[in-house]
């Protein structure tokens, strides 16, 4: 579905990584971590071609990015950037109704079947109720709810999504990352690859992704969530202790050892208290 090999990436000439290879196939979630400043967005504009390679090859089903237009970039690939600000006070279902661009003809206005599927992304969300509010009135949380919304809309089969969780509350990280094991997995529509980036490691076990770590411009490890994302590759990236725990149910996950605190309780085990 999108492949990358060796590739550079950079802005105005001057690269920031090199030698990053990567590839996602339908119904695989792929998760890339890595502190900030170490190149994930710019990595992602890359893949979009929203910012050209300075080295190396994309490739979205078998075809080479570079060869591709703007609309069919975005039929193969929806992306979901961290942030959002439009120029004009647009309605909520009328951003999502932008999903559907790449698949009208030139001057085309969106149909009644197009509204449907911006309605019915708005639904799956559980954010219907947002389809006539002004999108720049929205809390940050809303706004990104809604961009996913306008990725789902796209209906494209491969979806990019930077840090989607970043300003969300608890509950709505919760649905969206539900959604987004659906959006890979879901044995009842067409599968999708997912690439996310997030600050959480947690994310990548609740997921079951697999996992990118990414330092200072280069990929620095790879594999499934419980090889790649152990207390030492942790540590070594992100600048501080981290240990990775089992808890009573089973789960694994990560926690930064804190100078002169208390020891830490999971989540699991503050629901048991």
């Amino acid at each position: 579905m999108l492949e990358a090999r060796d590739l550079a990436i950079g802005h105005g000439g001057k690269a920031i990584g090199a030698g990053l290879s990567l590839d996602v196939r339908p119904g695989e979630i792929l998760c890339l971590l890595g502190p900030n400043g170490c190149g994930k967005t710019t990595l992602f504009k890359t893949l979009l071609g929203l910012i050209p390679a300075l080295g190396g090859q994309v490739r979205v089903d078998g075809a080479s990015l570079a060869g591709l237009s703007r609309a069919q970039i975005a039929q193969a690939v929806a992306y979901v950037p961290q942030q959002h600000a439009p120029p004009f006070p647009y309605e909520a279902i009328e951003i999502v109704l932008m999903g559907r661009t790449a698949r009208l003809g030139a001057f085309a206005q969106p149909g009644a079947a197009d509204r449907r599927v911006a309605e019915a992304s708005l639904e799956r969300l559980g954010i219907a109720d947002l389809a006539g509010r002004d999108y720049s009135r929205l809390s940050g949380g809303q706004r990104q709810l809604v961009l996913i919304a306008r990725a789902l809309a796209q209906e494209a089969p491969l979806v990019v999504m930077d840090e989607p969780t970043a300003s969300l509350d608890f509950g709505n990280q919760a649905r969206v990352l539900a959604e987004v094991a659906k959006l890979a997995r879901d044995a009842e529509s067409e599968e999708r690859g997912v690439i996310l980036s997030t600050h959480d490691p947690d994310q990548a076990f609740a997921l079951g992704a697999d996992v990118l770590l990414m330092r200072d411009g280069a990929i620095v490890g790879r594999g499934r969530p419980e090889e790649a994302l152990t207390g030492e590759s942790l540590s070594a990236v992100y600048g501080v202790p981290v240990s990775v725990e089992r808890t009573e149910s089973g789960r694994l996950v990560c926690a930064p050892a804190l100078r002169h605190s208390a020891p830490s309780m999971t989540c699991d085990a503050l629901m048991m208290t």
